[in-house]
């Protein structure tokens, strides 16, 4: 299968290294392919592609929506929401807010009545978008170590066979998936991330996951 990563910074980066670890062919998607940390990570990584959005879009035959929150309509834009079309799309963005964080607690541009992944899915009705990765760091997204075992990794979407895709991808990452249904979910997947990230603002402790306990 062949995976195209919208979005170049370290989220993108670190989902691309799993990918490539996995077997899959993959390519990074950036508005500037030569860009020094895209460079880079092409040199490091020698079987991994990079190309413009639309260039990635038309890639992936599984597609990983990777950049700013901010910046989807943006990306969505220039990367063709034809070539989205019938595609899985794990959606790892967030909705966070340009503001700083108060207290350690991010501000989000959404509210609890309507995700971001919700507005996405609107704007690509024909993409089967699936809720991933959003609420841990690039550090432990591929194979994570943790004493406590496996973490738990919350996703939905309103396709079930785009989520037990991603859900098998999840499980080959080192993750335990909890699926919490359709794209209504996300309105409480997403706010983890700022549950998540209040340690590291406050602690500089950016190296942890949520686990589930039965």
């Amino acid at each position: 299968m062949k995976v195209g990563i919208l979005g170049s910074a370290e989220v993108g980066q670190a989902l691309g290294r799993g990918f490539l670890a996995e077997g899959f062919e993959v390519m990074l998607g950036s508005r500037n392919t030569e860009k020094e940390e895209l460079v880079e990570w092409r040199e490091a990584h020698p079987g991994g592609l990079t190309g413009t959005f639309a260039e990635t879009a038309a890639f992936g035959d599984l597609l990983v929506l990777a950049c700013p929150g901010w910046a989807v309509e943006q990306v969505v834009a220039l990367a063709g929401a034809p070539n989205f079309k019938g595609k899985v799309v794990i959606d790892v963005t967030n909705p966070t807010a340009p503001e700083a964080p108060v207290d350690g607690v991010l501000k989000f541009i959404t509210t609890l009545d309507d995700s971001l992944m919700e507005r996405t899915q609107r704007l690509l009705p024909e993409a089967r978008l699936v809720k991933a990765f959003n609420s841990v760091g690039n550090y432990s997204m591929y194979r994570p170590a943790f004493a406590g075992g496996p973490p738990s990794m919350f996703i939905c979407g309103n396709d079930p066979a785009a989520r037990q895709t991603v859900a098998d991808i999840v499980t080959r990452f080192g993750w335990e998936t909890e699926d919490m249904g359709v794209a209504a979910a996300a309105r409480a997947i997403e706010p983890l991330c700022m549950l998540w990230c209040i340690p590291g603002f406050l602690k500089n402790d950016w190296v942890h996951a949520f686990k589930v306990l039965r």
